[in-house]
């Protein structure tokens, strides 16, 4: 599950306990990458608050589904087969096109997003795998690339968001050890924008 001690549910202090009764998901499970943060539950409530506020929050404007696109590119770019797993199934789900959602992943994994997406949406994945890559070649050019290509800068903020979050939970994953075993993948978290009352997916 992780290379760190975690506490579970019949361990936890109260307050950590009603955390994980708010998170659970539909068969009483907690996703790994949130058990790894058990030994300190405030890091856990940021986890939660930064996935919330990044993929799911109403106020965004880009598309669930392109976001989850990205965190998927960001992920295998990273090696994070975990995040990948999870964030592949939610993609399915969102998509509900078996057929699009294969042809996606092809795509990434092969490192030719080209071959599914044009656009806007190229100029953005090309964005976020400079990005993941080599942050330090991003330059104030490749944000003008993006505007050229139809984003306002909220949109690119987003972007730039949901790529960031991606590193920092592959990071987490990769460098506990996290595994899905026992993980119900894919799970999305209901439209509520207050962190308490979803988990995540």
């Amino acid at each position: 599950m992780t290379w760190i001690a975690t506490i579970g549910r019949e361990a936890a202090e109260p307050r950590l306990r009603e955390t994980y009764d708010r998170i659970a998901g539909k068969n009483g499970t907690i996703d790994n990458i949130l058990l790894a943060h058990s030994l300190r539950p405030h890091t856990l409530t940021g986890h939660l608050g930064l996935y919330k506020a990044v993929l799911h929050h109403s106020r965004n404007r880009l598309p669930v589904a392109f976001l989850e696109t990205i965190g998927v590119q960001v992920s295998h770019l990273n090696g994070c087969a975990y995040c990948v797993d999870h964030h592949s199934a939610g993609l399915r789900e969102l998509l509900g096109d078996d057929a699009r959602h294969s042809v996606v992943l092809q795509a990434l994994r092969a490192g030719q997003p080209e071959d599914a997406f044009e656009g806007r949406e190229l100029a953005a994945l090309r964005y976020t795998k400079l990005l993941t890559e080599s942050p330090g070649s991003v330059s104030e050019a490749d944000v003008q690339g993006l505007r050229a290509a139809g984003f306002d800068d909220g949109e690119i903020l987003e972007i730039n968001q949901v790529a960031a979050y991606f590193a920092y939970a592959n990071r987490t994953v990769l460098g506990l050890g996290i595994t899905t075993d026992g993980d119900d993948l894919g799970t999305a978290p209901p439209e509520s924008d207050d962190v308490t009352e979803w988990r995540h997916g």
